[in-house]
């Protein structure tokens, strides 16, 4: 980095010095910034400097005296002061990396759900104790400030909060890694409820300012979209092609700092905002025109205002199209321009990068690679192709078809007309080299085809990702046999060498030490300390399962959890939780192959078996069913699903009939913050899908490291967790997913499932007589009717298997020493589920990038 700059007098953080930056290199671990002219490194390592340092950001970043400042002045300043400690570390990192250019990963995810940041912050820099102190003698209690932070909507569901534990990881590992992403406006959405029913509000997580981020409008990066491609040939022959584009963009990077927990490193998540190129027409203006001057603006930041824009539409199916390539053709023009020296020979990238797609969001990259060294680097395609396939990796994170994204041949050449035709010779080439390894098998060929011919012509990104990628995973180990055997077969016959596993993780430092303070300090008074960073020392805890003494002091935290849960659902959601109850949670997204259909049922079950006298509400286990989920805006089942699960709320809890021993909670738009709070204080995990359904899953990994048992079926990751925890630690129930196709092939028929069990009758026929919605029948009739006539996920078929293993789990749960024993266990059997193991995999198995010594 090449800088010219006037140095004030004295290291003021905030002065108003001038400088300039000729040219900045290697920002994706740093920012070119004014800090930089100051020794900003220097710890504040007295209650004393912080708190002058404190009150100086508040006086002269906020312009106010502590005496004026409001709530938010105060939560900035402080999230400010503890950001100048973590930027010494971050300009060191960069300089490290400058000097050693190490291979780094470039996670490529259109999400990161990345929580709240200042408690991650100050566990990374270990101020806590020092910033509780000098804020309880400016009269401010840290916990006040703690509330005052928005969480940044940045992410919807387990894809992004995995691309938050990853970058986590990687940086506590001290592996170079820049997270890129798209920094939006608005989120996915604030989740209200209005009668039961969801209702969308945005997100507005950036309306009282985010201190954690850096703009740099001087690293913009241009964006171009539409047009068409003009072919010509030079005099040595060679094949020409210039996109003349209709219209662009400018990308404003936007860094975040992603510190490892102490030591000394701080890599840089990247966000992308889109602001248009010529935002404002003065003549137009002028003319009174005033909506039309600013149209090119609007139009332009529709790009990165909404998170998974409601695609029921063409132009919903357009504007995540043009999300997708904008934020990938940011990064990697960021990487080549400012990371890159000058000179580097670009034959030579794989050396340096090797960018994770993060599903099929960011495939799009591909075409956009070759799309840059064939056309602006002036490669022979194959020298190009050589350098692309060894560039990317693929994360595979579903296994439904549908969720494999496609994209029509028509609206990708209508707005990256190049990139059509790029792709349209990487398919040529490919076919060639199937019908070599498989002469005669045309059939094959059209199988394993990029373009799909029906029911549109159309680009299959997985398929695309698939062959571009020098490596393809799934994120459990059923999950990667199934995405070899199922979904991908023909290409894993092909490259058997290509496909591998990595299991997913979840990050300690969050989910254990912050997120359960009291269950961190209970572990590290047994253990010793240093077990955050090394999960697998968790197995010590194993023999303390047998000391009663232990057994109560886990009891004792797991009771201080549910109050502390219960206080905030009282203030945030005006819910009040029984002290007595068992807590069983079901959160995640909202979907039908999820299944929160078929908790539903066990809970009308047992209300309908009470209110019908063939059950004694004596003889149910007091419970209280929390439920947290969104639905995507466009998706009718789920939502519909999210408003009968608020009508039985409501009907059950006002029953007296169960004399107050079921009860269910919906708290409204769950988030991480949320989740830190609940999954703690959980005592029964519910992950319930189908067989073969869901890849991984990261929830059921933090329920059981924070001590609840899983009620589940062999599917996705929970397989390893049962394998890791013993039979005798969790609640096993339902179809396996050979079973599952089996009865499928067979031709699966609900209603017989509902003719031969009288108590899924009656809870269907519950359902549909509008016993929850004031009598009207029309309004959970569909949902019924769909159960009974499709049940596309088999929840009917698994109902008997789940309502048996149920009631094993109340039977055990009454045996508190038992069940506390199992729940000691599922955390000390659980150290493998640590993303740092996940990253270990990911280095060995795909990446070959050491960590930083």
């Amino acid at each position: 980095m090449s800088e010219t700059m006037n140095t004030p007098s004295r290291p003021d953080l905030r002065s108003n010095a001038s400088f300039s930056v000729t040219k900045g290199k290697g920002p994706e671990f740093a920012p070119t910034h004014p800090f930089a002219l100051a020794p900003v490194g220097t710890p504040p390592v007295s209650v004393d400097g912080f708190t002058k340092e404190f009150l100086r950001e508040l006086n002269t970043g906020q312009g106010v005296t502590l005496s004026e400042a409001t709530e938010n002045d105060l939560y900035l300043s402080l999230a400010r002061t503890v950001r100048n400690y973590l930027m010494g570390r971050w300009l060191e990192t960069a300089r490290q990396q400058r000097e050693n250019p190490n291979k780094a990963v470039g996670y490529l995810s259109a999400e990161y759900l990345l929580g709240r940041q200042l408690d991650n912050n100050l566990a990374s820099t270990d101020l806590t104790n020092i910033v509780v102190e000098a804020l309880q003698g400016c009269g401010i209690e840290l916990d006040t400030l703690r509330q005052a932070e928005v969480e940044p909507g940045l992410g919807n569901g387990g894809l992004g909060r995995l691309a938050a534990c990853f970058i986590d990881s990687l940086a506590t590992m001290n592996v170079p890694c820049i997270g890129y992403g798209i920094r939006y406006e608005y989120g996915i959405f604030r989740q209200t409820f209005v009668d039961g029913r969801q209702v969308e509000q945005p997100d507005s997580w950036l309306t009282m300012g985010s201190p954690w981020e850096f703009p740099h409008p001087e690293h913009n990066v241009q964006v171009n979209f539409g047009g068409h491609t003009v072919h010509s040939t030079d005099d040595k022959g060679n094949e020409l092609v210039n996109w003349v584009p209709d219209w662009n963009v400018n990308g404003i990077p936007y860094n975040y700092m992603v510190p490892g927990y102490r030591n000394d490193r701080v890599n840089t998540l990247r966000l992308w905002s889109a602001q248009a190129t010529q935002a404002f027409d003065l003549q137009i203006f002028n003319s009174g025109d005033y909506a039309q001057a600013v149209r090119a603006q609007t139009f332009a930041e529709n790009i990165s205002k909404v998170l998974y824009p409601e695609d029921s539409t063409p132009q919903g199916k357009e504007l995540r199209l043009q999300q997708q390539y904008f934020f990938v053709a940011c990064s990697l023009r960021d990487f080549i321009d400012n990371v890159l020296p000058d000179d580097f020979d670009l034959h030579e990238l794989p050396s340096r990068i090797i960018f994770q797609m993060n599903d099929t969001h960011p495939v799009i990259a591909v075409p956009e690679l070759m799309r840059i060294l064939v056309d602006e680097e002036g490669f022979a395609w194959d020298e190009a192709w050589d350098v692309t396939k060894r560039c990317f990796a693929y994360t595979c994170h579903t296994l439904l078809p549908e969720a494999l994204e496609v994209w029509s041949v028509e609206l990708l050449g209508r707005l990256l007309p190049r990139h059509l035709e790029i792709i349209y010779r990487i398919n040529d080439d490919f076919l060639e080299e199937v019908r070599e390894a498989f002469p005669g098998d045309e059939m094959r060929a059209r199988r394993m085809s990029i373009i799909a011919e029906y029911p549109e012509r159309s680009v299959r990104m997985a398929f695309l990702a698939t062959v571009a990628g020098s490596k393809v995973n799934g994120v459990a180990e059923l999950h990667s046999q199934l995405l070899r055997d199922k979904v991908l077969p023909d290409f894993s016959a092909m490259w058997p060498e290509k496909f591998t596993n990595v299991t997913n993780g979840v990050t300690p430092r969050r989910f254990i030490r912050q997120a359960n303070p009291e269950l961190a300090n209970l572990i590290s008074s047994t253990i010793g300390k240093g077990w955050v960073n090394k999960l697998d020392r968790l197995r010590e805890l194993e023999p303390y399962a047998e000391d009663p003494e232990f057994r109560k002091a886990f009891r004792d935290v797991k009771a201080a959890n549910k109050k502390r849960l219960a206080e905030l659902l009282v203030v945030r959601d005006g819910i009040e939780l029984a002290d007595d109850h068992m807590l069983d949670v079901m959160v995640k997204r909202l979907h039908e192959y999820k299944r929160q259909s078929l908790k539903l049922l066990h809970i009308v079950t047992v209300y309908n078996e009470v209110r019908e006298g063939r059950m004694a509400a004596s003889e149910v286990t007091p419970r209280t069913v929390i439920f947290g989920a969104k639905a995507a805006p466009g998706y009718r089942m789920a939502k519909d699903t999210i408003h009968l699960i608020n009508k039985v709320a409501q009907v059950v809890n006002d029953d007296p009939v169960l004399e107050g021993r079921l009860r269910v909670a919906f708290p409204a738009n769950y988030n991480v913050t949320l989740a830190e709070k609940l999954i703690p204080a959980a005592d029964l995990s519910e992950q319930i899908s189908l067989a073969g359904m869901e890849a991984s899953g990261t929830g059921n990994m933090k329920f059981a490291l924070n001590g609840a048992l899983t009620i589940g079926t062999d599917d996705g990751a929970n397989v390893e967790i049962r394998q890791h925890v013993g039979d005798e630690n969790f609640f096993l129930f339902g179809m396996t997913e050979p079973d599952v196709a089996q009865l499928s092939a067979q031709g699966y028929q609900p209603g017989r499932y509902y003719e031969s069990d009288q108590r899924l009758r009656g809870a269907l026929d519950l359902i549909a007589s509008g016993h929850f919605s004031g009598g009207d029948r029309s309004v959970f009739e569909p949902l019924a009717a769909n159960l009974l006539h499709e049940d596309r996920f088999m929840a009917l078929a698994d109902y008997s298997s789940y309502l048996d293993a149920q009631a094993n789990v109340e039977a055990y749960y009454a045996d508190e020493e038992a069940w506390s024993r199992s729940a000691i266990l599922n955390i000390a059997r659980c150290g493998f589920f640590s993303s740092d193991r996940s990253i270990r995999d990911y280095i060995q198995r795909i990446w070959d990038t050491p960590p930083v010594i």
